[in-house]
This record gives C-alpha cells, sequence and structure tokens, in this order.
C-alpha cells in the first residue's frame, strides 16, 4: 500500500488552518496539488503576526480558501460543510495549553468542547471519508507505566486541557459507532519547530534569552529525576497525518474509531533538550549562547514524563517519526534569528 498517494480530487477542509501544525499541512496538502478549506479565528492566545505569516504562505496557492471564523459557531459551520462539501475534515482547532486551562477554563469549554460537536454534527449531516481529529499526549496525566501505549487506562486527567481532549475522544467513538463516521484521533506529543507556538517552552526560552531574561524550568533542579518529554518535529506530525488521511480506520465491533499515539518515541531530558537549544542558537549566531536559568518546582497540571509507544502507528502506516532533537531544534534556531531578523553581531 502506498500511504503517500493522496487524492487530488478531493476537499480536505483543516480547522486550525493558521496555527502551527495547521499550517504545515495546510502547505503540505496545497504542495501536493490538494484542494484546502482552511478555518481559524486567529485568537490572540499567542502573537497574531505569526499566525498571519503562515497565512501569508499559504494565501498564493490557487487551490487554498480560507476563512476567518471560529468552530463554535454552529450556524458558521454548517455552511460551510454545505457550501464546500468536504470530503476529509482534520480539525486541529482548539484551545491548547496546560498551564492556561487553568487560568481561563471557559476558553477551553467553548473550543475543545462546544467546537469539536459542532465539527462532528456537520461530519453526521453532511458525511464525509474521514475525520482525523487532534487529541493530546496531556490524555495520559500522570501515568508512571511508560512508554505510554493507546491500550492505558486514561480516566485521570491532571488538567482540564487534558479533559477536554479526553472528551474528543469519547465524543468521535460515540458519533463514529451511532452515525458511522470514520474517525481517528491523534495523542500528539510536545511538537516543535519552525513558524512554531511562542508558549511552547522551547520558544520561550529562546525569546526569553534575546530578551536578556532568566529561563523558568520546573524540575526543582533536580537533574537525576529531570522531567522527560517526547519532543516530535513538525514534519514528522504531518508526515504521520498524510499517511492516515486517505487511510480511515476499518470497522470493527460496530464503530469506525482508531487513536494513535503520534510522537517520537525517544524521550528525552528537559536539560538535555535546553542544552542541545544552547547549541543550536550558538551555531546559527556563531558565538556561544548559554542561557540564565532558574529552577522552581513543578506546576499545576504538569507531568513528570511523556514517552510514546508508536507501535500502532506503525503497524497501520508503516510510520514512525524520525527527526532528532538535534536536526529539529537547528532548524528552529535557524529560522527563529531570521525570522526576528537577528544577526551574529547582536
Amino acid at each position: 500500500m502506498n500511504f503517500n498517494t493522496l487524492d487530488t480530487s478531493k476537499t480536505y477542509l483543516i480547522t486550525g488552518a493558521a496555527g502551527f501544525i495547521g499550517y504545515y499541512l495546510s502547505r503540505t496538502l496545497l504542495e501536493r496539488g490538494c484542494r484546502v478549506i482552511g478555518i481559524d479565528n486567529i485568537n490572540n492566545y499567542y502573537d497574531v503576526n505569526l499566525k498571519y505569516s503562515r497565512l501569508e504562505i499559504l494565501n498564493p496557492f490557487e487551490k487554498f480558501t480560507f476563512i476567518k471564523g471560529d468552530i463554535s459557531d454552529k450556524n458558521m459551520i454548517a455552511a460551510i460543510f454545505e457550501e464546500h462539501k468536504p470530503h476529509v475534515v482534520v480539525n486541529l482547532a482548539a484551545q491548547a495549553g496546560v498551564r492556561y486551562s487553568i487560568e481561563n477554563p471557559d476558553a477551553y469549554i467553548q473550543s475543545n468542547i462546544v467546537g469539536f460537536h459542532n465539527i462532528l454534527e456537520a461530519c453526521r449531516h453532511h458525511p464525509i471519508d474521514h475525520l482525523v481529529y487532534a487529541s493530546s499526549s496531556s490524555v495520559y496525566g500522570a501515568n508512571h507505566k511508560v512508554p505510554f501505549e493507546e491500550s492505558d487506562r486514561v480516566d485521570n486527567p491532571v488538567s482540564l486541557y487534558a479533559a477536554t481532549k479526553k472528551s474528543n475522544e469519547l465524543m468521535a467513538y460515540t458519533y463514529s459507532h451511532l452515525y458511522k463516521i470514520p474517525a481517528t484521533g491523534l495523542r500528539f506529543f510536545t511538537v516543535y519547530g519552525p513558524l512554531g507556538r511562542p508558549d511552547m517552552a522551547y520558544f520561550g526560552f529562546t525569546k526569553q534569552y534575546f530578551s536578556g531574561g532568566t529561563i523558568k524550568i520546573f524540575n526543582n533542579g533536580d537533574f537525576e529525576n529531570d522531567l522527560y518529554r517526547d519532543f516530535t518535529y513538525v514534519d514528522d506530525i504531518v508526515e504521520g497525518i498524510e499517511r492516515l488521511l486517505c487511510n480511515p480506520p476499518l470497522e470493527e465491533d460496530n464503530v469506525n474509531h482508531r487513536v494513535y499515539n503520534i510522537g517520537n518515541n525517544s524521550p528525552e531530558k528537559l536539560m538535555t533538550f535546553i542544552q542541545t537549544l544552547e547549541k543550536c542558537l550558538s551555531n546559527s549566531l556563531g558565538r556561544e549562547v548559554i542561557f540564565e536559568k532558574s529552577f522552581e518546582p513543578i506546576k499545576p497540571g504538569d507531568v513528570p514524563a511523556t514517552y510514546a509507544s508508536t507501535d500502532l502507528l506503525e503497524k497501520a502506516v508503516e510510520f514512525k517519526p524520525k527527526t532528532s532533537i538535534e536536526e529539529g531544534l537547528q532548524k528552529f534556531a535557524d529560522w527563529y534569528c531570521e525570522f526576528y531578523q537577528l544577526s551574529i553581531s547582536k
């Protein structure tokens, strides 16, 4: 089976198209010659200039249609499905961030629960070939069994963000069972790369360095029991999604629904990741970069480790992420310095 062959005659609807993963997926599909309908509300959770920069790259594609709107607007979503009749839907629109869910829970219910319900309802009334939606490694909570497997119990989320993503999986399963919607959920593991999200640690560390600030590391300074993360480069994430798009799950036990981990399957200590980022920025700038660091207790909602078993994904589409943090962070560092016009003399 050729997992890289997309049907370019089909229409792909991508929510969150101005977001980090949504942009990369949209660009990849457009480069393949696919028709893409992108939706995004361009909210100000982080710097909207990054979102507009992504859209500037997408807009010249003849087969790209962008609609500014919020998936929590049920009538708008219904009208888009009625007009554009998508064959494949990728729901990446969501209020992201574990820590922000503690400060502003309403945003998560509105986008991640109400918005996703609207997408499911639209798929119910306008049948599609496949719904792919974003879940998160956060659903595993403080699970101490590693690597995390899709069969693990995920009944104890430690953040509202995680709870909404677990809810998405349950909702998609139910709609698949009741209305025969082929659906695939993807549990993303710490995605990073150029044009990424400024709320992610690697981006924030870099910004703090150039502003002369101190980076906060939430591991109590305990290097022996440091936080572990399964950092996954964005190109790997997109390749995994692309392979899955044209391979909806087969019916099993009267439901067409699957959930996959999509991670690097190679967790790194947070301090190792930080040291690699320092080295990559040093390469980009031509001088040594060392972050000023302060160590603090782990934050509520954070988990000590994320580590993805990717066996199911490999079995389904013969794919396993492969980009090393050295390669991925170098690409990020080079992009950051160019995007923000940082010279080696700065």
